[in-house]
């Protein structure tokens, strides 16, 4: 059983699976197949990565182009502040963004569809985050876009982040677009 939560962004949505728990730990299952196609993410997962990122790493903001990327965010150990910024030019909600705080304590997943931009922050000493995606990295259909742009002013937890040079280098969002 998965509770879905649709966010402001049409398209988005956190899930909060069932979680079993006594004494001796906790059981639930993070992905299954028919039940996400019931609830609407008919999305074939080709890929799972797992990233571990230290307090202050914002990792982001991340997309692919043709044919896109969907991914299913999970934090195992940590938490994360996540955000999703919509991309899709002929959207309503283009260049606005939406943020979510998944931790390894509720077990929650953010579905973020083709067509939005990923990134996050990690807000505790560290975290281990798996994601499952729809289509391998491809250098060529990469794009990314600057943290801090101002024109999509992205409310992050922490100043002074630590990031990536590729992720410094990035440039604005209309200029990648």
């Amino acid at each position: 059983m998965v509770e879905v939560l649709d966010l402001s962004l049409l398209g988005p949505k956190l899930l909060k699976p069932k979680v079993f728990a006594d004494e001796r730990g906790f059981f639930c299952e993070c992905y299954k197949e028919s039940l996400y196609k019931d609830l609407g993410i008919e999305v074939s997962f080709v890929q799972d990565n797992h990233s571990f990122s230290k307090k202050g790493v914002i990792r982001g903001m991340h997309f692919q182009t043709t044919p896109g990327q969907a991914k299913l965010v999970t934090v195992l150990e940590g938490a994360i502040f996540d955000v999703v910024v919509d991309v899709r030019k002929d959207s309503k909600t283009f260049g606005k963004w939406e943020g979510v705080i998944l931790d390894s304590l509720k077990h929650e997943q953010l579905y973020v569809p083709v067509g939005f931009a990923h990134g996050f922050c990690v807000i505790s000493e560290g975290a281990h985050v798996m994601y499952k995606v729809s289509c391998v990295y491809s250098p060529a259909a990469e794009k990314s876009f600057l943290y801090n742009d101002p024109e999509v002013d992205i409310k992050w937890p922490i100043q002074n982040p630590l990031l990536s040079s590729k992720d410094r280098q990035a440039s604005l969002l209309r200029e990648v677009l």
